[in-house]
């Protein structure tokens, strides 16, 4: 064969992703022909990575946001050299293999982050160049650009469409992202058809009042228009850029090119032949020839891009050789020397010094302890910092060109917000927080649940967690949000009762490396509960007894979240006037405490005491898993209402003296 054109190598993608998916009767085949020639001269010309080393990381961050699309990077991955053999490719979406109908960051290598929910992976991608550009502040010097690699995305109508591209493109246009290049696939085409009813927006127009630089009218299937668009795109250093692409849904295909009939189905034996036919593409399914293979060189290539960073690495060390160790260290995910021991102590102190606070207000002060730790912690709030008490002293606009910035005004956007902190996470070098209020928790739903099935090292702080926020009235006070976010797979949720849990939730959270944790606070004082030095040691299993009576026999167990363990501790002592014995159980985190192994779950809530109380202030529902049919739950199944909280709480009857006839009821 001779050497092959870019029409070839970009066929080579094509039919890798028609033969997939015909072969698994399953997915979208579309996407992948109408892009086929962008992602070509990307991935060979211009894209910094090495598929020997997926983590490297100078590299440059491909996402590909409309997801549907998964054959694609598939094919890329494979072509390019990456640990994905070809029998992947003919097991696509079939169990155990690593080409699910989606791509998954950490199932694939070289997948950047689990796409499919459209419009996130952009979001995700803006987290990824904020943290490029404020690691290269942090980090670089004149000679030394370590920090020196660019955020690419690939998306398409629907990601344009939904609300969380305004969000993200937004910010992104802000912050002066200017390594962050998309191209749009703009096709026109979306699974009900022609988009000229629904999608009519000047789309160019809408990404130049963001602050981005557009290209507009780009032929996504002429490879020296894309090339010119890309080199525009790569000078402009200020400002983020989107390639409006021009394409055609299914190029390629006599008989569905340009239709919607090629985006979320095979095209059938017929139209497969047809279009080998129409492309000259004579080879057999998942047939690539050598000379197109060979012609593929990102392997290489990456290598040397690699190599050659390692040298300038290696000087910068020599240089600056403190700068270098904390980028490593950061670039590992690994937590400062000491930091556990720090976190230890301080928990201590707040234990002897009993401060009557607010839990958003703990928590505040737990930044400001752990804050000068941790140089990799960013935090921001979806425009109430003043309320979640996010800020600390060391907190540092990312807008300004400091180079400790690391506090993000995020304005009301809490699903760009906390996708985008998924995205930092993602990048590495940082530990990502962001805040609202809790009822908000809604409003970034997707991307907390990304959060875990991704999963990411993100903290996602809520406060004002309850009824107990007041006169805001129902619409702000959230019911049913902590059962809700509970039950997300692999995210750990923390209510605290106290500063001392407080902070020992946050310690949780900033160690946990295989996942998110949600840290939900209050908005009211929260009275000090008094510990031993074991107990204290016990918050970290998520749910520990907090008071047992002195005789150590109990009667029944009163188990309590946040706020209403001071509740149960009242509760406790009411009955202990009465002659019945309680064992109060604080359980700040369900899910690290279903972790443990069985013999603490059964020494913190033994199998043979069936008489169980829990009080919490939210949907009652999530609790029968601990108190079973048989016992009973002090909450709330019904939206609130405005009031103060005190006269809330009353209303509602969740009280002291609930608890108590609760308990008293069982007999």
């Amino acid at each position: 064969m001779t050497t092959p054109s870019r029409r070839d190598l970009a066929n080579a993608l094509r039919f890798l992703a028609i033969d997939a998916v015909e072969a698994a009767k399953s997915g979208h085949p579309g996407m992948p022909m109408g892009m086929a020639d962008i992602a070509e001269v990307l991935w060979n010309d211009f894209l910094s990575h090495n598929p020997n080393n997926p983590k490297w990381f100078n590299r440059d961050r491909f996402v590909l946001s409309n997801g549907h699309g998964s054959m694609l990077i598939y094919g890329l991955l494979h072509l390019s050299g990456y640990d994905l053999l070809l029998q992947e490719l003919k097991n696509f979406r079939q169990l155990h293999s690593k080409t699910a109908g989606h791509p998954e960051f950490g199932h694939t290598p070289g997948v950047e982050t689990t796409t499919g929910p459209l419009g996130q992976g952009l979001a995700n991608a803006v987290g990824m160049a904020l943290a490029e550009k404020l690691l290269a502040q942090r980090f670089n010097r004149p000679e030394f650009s370590v920090v020196d690699h660019h955020t690419w995305v690939f998306l398409g109508d629907g990601c344009l469409m939904e609300g969380v591209s305004h969000e993200a493109a937004s910010l992104a246009g802000t912050w002066g992202l200017g390594k962050l290049i998309a191209f749009w696939d703009d096709n026109h085409i979306s699974i009900d058809g022609d988009t000229a009813g629904w999608f009519t927006d000047d789309t160019a127009a809408r990404f130049e009042a963001y602050g981005w630089q557009v290209i507009r009218k780009v032929d996504g299937h002429d490879p020296q228009e894309i090339t010119q668009a890309i080199r525009t795109a790569q000078a402009e250093t200020q400002r983020p850029t989107l390639i409006c692409c021009r394409t055609t849904i299914g190029f390629g295909s006599p008989g569905k090119a340009g239709k919607e009939s090629s985006h979320g189905a095979p095209l059938g034996k017929d139209e497969v032949a047809a279009t080998r036919a129409a492309l000259g593409w004579p080879h057999a399914p998942f047939e690539i020839p050598a000379a197109i293979a060979d012609g593929w060189r990102a392997g290489n290539a990456g290598l040397v891009r690699e190599e050659q960073w390692n040298r300038l690495f290696d000087a910068y060390a020599k240089a600056y050789p403190e700068l270098a160790a904390e980028l490593v260290r950061r670039s590992h995910g690994e937590l400062p020397q000491g930091f556990a021991d720090a976190a230890l102590a301080y928990a201590r102190k707040l234990q002897l010094e009993g401060p009557v606070v607010a839990s958003r207000k703990a928590s505040q002060m737990a930044l400001e302890a752990f804050g000068p730790l941790l140089p990799e912690l960013i935090g921001g709030s979806a425009d109430l910092a003043h309320s979640n008490l996010t800020l600390w002293k060391g907190s540092k606009s990312v807008t300004s060109d400091d180079a400790n910035a690391n506090y993000v005004h995020y304005g009301v956007r809490e699903f760009g917000m906390s996708a985008i902190s998924n995205g930092l996470a993602l990048h590495g070098g940082f530990i990502p927080y962001d805040a609202t209020f809790l009822v908000f928790s809604d409003y970034s739903r997707n991307a907390l649940r990304m959060s875990a099935l991704i999963p990411t090292r993100a903290i996602h702080v809520f406060t004002h967690d309850s009824i107990g926020l007041g006169e805001d009235g129902p619409t702000h006070q959230p019911v049913e949000h902590l059962a809700s976010l509970r039950y997300i797979p692999n995210n750990d949720v923390w209510r605290p009762c106290d500063a001392v849990e407080s902070a020992i939730a946050w310690q949780a959270a900033i160690e946990r490396t295989d996942g998110p944790s949600c840290l939900v606070f209050s908005r009211q004082n929260l009275a000090h509960q008094p510990r031993t030095e074991q107990q204290l040691a016990d918050i970290a299993r998520g749910g520990y007894v907090l008071s047992d009576p002195p005789e150590g026999r109990f009667d029944l167990i009163l188990l309590a979240t946040g706020s209403e363990v001071e509740l149960a501790m009242e509760a406790m002592r009411l009955l202990a006037s009465e002659g019945i014995s309680a064992r109060v159980v604080s359980m700040p985190s369900a899910e690290v405490f279903a972790r443990q192994p069985i013999e603490w779950r059964e020494g913190v809530l033994p199998g043979w005491c069936r008489k169980r109380v829990a009080v919490e202030a939210g949907v009652t529902g999530y609790w029968r898993q601990f108190v079973g049919l048989d016992g009973a739950v002090i909450g709330i199944d019904q939206f609130g209402a405005s009031a103060p909280a005190d006269k809330l709480y009353q209303h509602f009857g969740i009280t002291t003296e609930a608890v108590v006839a609760a308990a008293k009821s069982l007999g």
